[in-house]
């Protein structure tokens, strides 16, 4: 016989207006636009299309597996009991491999004070944000870029965009942040770039590198200085002749200035284990980990174990690097040169050639055209959801990353598409395009 007190009973949770139930913050966040994305890739597969998933920034395990040494290593730390809480400010072994991996890689001799290890590389992108910029403080960062106008919005920071140009690779120069640092708190920059997939020259980093220090020369003492965050996560997946560019190897008087975020996610190809970390001046960090102790940001200890056996091994990083390169750059090479194909035949598209991450611009110039059966596309999301139900192939519009432009431009990731996929993608593309009429 069951009592009234363990009948299950339906709770009630129906809103009852949303006027005051969430904080004014939370009511104003944006979900990722990607996500939604996402969610009509789902409906088709589960239709039975073949989709080219261009959208992830991602790695299938079927396309990339992190290095063998980093999984054997995971398994043995946890069969050894690491498993219980990791300091919170990270491992000492793992900082200790972090300090000397920077020292032979990057030629950066940091102090161990200057390292703190997170539960993969947003938290670390976080923390910066709460460490140095108060509410009203203005962040200037290049559009487009991965999520900062979303962290401005979590810290309550005056956003200050500055719109960058497909002639310049979409990164920033020193003629467009010129005035936009002025009275500024915090400088933010990737490289490689997401969702770009470029990088800086030597030359064009070390001009913002010199307007950033020029700044904090003309502040006056009582002012707060201007800071630069630098993501550089993908900064060991360059292509070609490009090459990785750090803005303390190249103005050391920067350092004190400088906040490095980096991981292991991309270039190993473990977003799943999630182990980053933040390189910069040792009061930053030891106020940085304080914050980030309280929301647990931590890496989980096993894989902090385990990414320190991998940092001490040159020669197995050498080895990988050149292996997940090879690969990436392959699909990469693909879609650049598919695009340009289809261009060279006078189809109105057009792509930057790749220099680093996992990523391809392209531009799909079909915003006010319509297509035989009259179907407009006045706007990227009209043209990506045409590109979705037509041709197959899932991108992402600039708009996903702070763009307000009707240009065209999408972000085309490779991690969890094989060669095979792309190649498949083409024909249908072709015939896609070949359905737009002016």
């Amino acid at each position: 016989m069951r009592n009234e007190a363990s009948t299950p009973r339906e709770i009630d949770i129906a809103e009852s207006g949303t006027n005051g139930r969430l904080g004014s913050m939370a009511e104003g966040v944006i979900g990722s636009e990607i996500l939604k994305i996402a969610s009509d890739i789902r409906s088709l597969v589960s239709e039975g299309k073949a989709i080219c998933n261009l959208t992830v920034g991602d790695f299938s395990p079927t396309e990339f597996r992190p290095p063998k040494l980093l999984q054997t290593e995971i398994k043995q730390a946890i069969d050894k009991g690491e498993t219980h809480y990791p300091p919170s400010d990270g491992m000492l072994v793992l900082r200790q491999a972090i300090q000397k991996f920077y020292k032979n890689f990057l030629g950066l001799d940091y102090p161990l004070e200057s390292v703190l290890v997170h539960g993969g590389s947003r938290p670390g992108i976080y923390g910066a944000y709460r460490t140095l910029v108060d509410p009203g403080d203005a962040v200037v960062y290049p559009v487009p870029s991965w999520n900062n106008n979303h962290y401005c919005h979590l810290v309550r920071a005056e956003a200050r965009p500055v719109v960058c140009r497909p002639e310049d690779a979409f990164l920033p120069t020193h003629e467009l942040l010129n005035d936009a640092v002025r009275s500024a708190r915090m400088v933010a920059l990737c490289s490689p770039g997401n969702p770009t997939g470029t990088a800086f020259t030597r030359n064009g980093l070390e001009e913002i590198c010199d307007l950033i220090l020029e700044e904090n020369l003309r502040r006056r003492s009582e002012e707060r200085p201007l800071y630069l965050l630098y993501d550089q996560v993908y900064w060991m997946l360059t292509f070609g002749h490009t090459e990785h560019h750090n803005p303390v190897s190249l103005r050391p008087e920067l350092a004190k200035y400088t906040i490095l975020i980096d991981g292991i996610s991309k270039a190993f190809a473990s977003t799943g284990i999630r182990v980053g970390w933040t390189v910069g001046p040792p009061d930053i960090i030891r106020q940085g980990a304080a914050i980030l102790a309280h929301v647990g940001a931590w890496a989980p200890r096993a894989e902090q174990v385990a990414t320190a056996a991998l940092l001490h091994h040159e020669d197995a990083i050498r080895e990988y690097n050149s292996e997940i390169k090879r690969g990436v750059l392959t699909r990469l090479d693909a879609l650049h040169k598919g695009i340009s194909q289809l261009c060279s035949e006078g189809f109105p598209v057009s792509s930057i050639q790749p220099m680093g991450a996992i990523y391809l611009s392209a531009r799909f110039g079909l915003n006010g055209k319509r297509t035989r059966s009259g179907r407009m596309l006045p706007t990227n999301e009209d043209i990506r959801a045409y590109l979705l139900a037509e041709a197959q192939v899932g991108v992402v519009p600039f708009q996903a990353f702070g763009s307000t432009e009707e240009t065209g431009w999408f972000r085309l990731s490779v991690g969890a598409v094989s060669l095979q996929d792309i190649h498949a993608m083409f024909p249908r593309l072709r015939k896609a395009l070949q359905e737009i009429v002016d």
